[in-house]
């Protein structure tokens, strides 16, 4: 004999949240239920839970469409950032995935977050890099950073 639950918290080895799950009647009166990880299969339950599925479902599908707009914005965007530097075109200190994620929020307009840059480890000669942003798990546009002497941009601007 089993009991249709649909669970309202993911329940570990029974399922996630939002499932729908025969479990024994004993384990859905006396554990699920109670500790409001659980409630009955009830039609109206059934029809609510579909109708939050398909909101989630549409929100996904928006949150998607977001994503692939703002890599479309992000890719082919060069930053230059200046960095002093030592001997060796040796960077001083280094420039981290904050720094970059700094610049391109001047270059864009647009607040980003740093850890969807993936940045292996901080960046600490002079050179052009490719560096990934990482929207969704399949899209990750490529940001190019140009590192360049802070003398030579004072230079450039100077002239131009």
């Amino acid at each position: 004999m089993v009991m249709e639950v649909i669970l309202l918290k993911d329940v570990e080895r029974v399922g996630r949240a939002g499932e729908v799950r025969d479990v024994a009647p004993g384990y859905a009166r006396n554990y699920l239920i109670p500790q409001g990880l659980a409630t009955l299969a009830t039609t109206g339950a059934l029809k609510q839970v579909e109708l939050q599925r398909q909101a989630g479902a549409r929100r996904e599908r928006e949150l998607e469409d977001e994503a692939r707009k703002f890599a479309a914005e992000l890719e082919g965007v060069t930053l230059t950032l200046p960095a002093k530097t030592g001997e060796k075109d040796r960077l001083y200190g280094s420039i981290t995935s904050g720094d970059i994620a700094d610049a391109l929020e001047r270059e864009i307009g647009r607040s980003v977050d740093r850890r969807k840059l993936d940045l292996e480890e901080p960046i600490r000669e002079l050179g052009t890099y490719s560096v990934p942003f990482k929207l969704l798990a399949d899209l990750a546009p490529t940001i190019t950073v140009d590192v360049v002497r802070q003398e030579d941009l004072g230079d450039e601007r100077e002239g131009g």
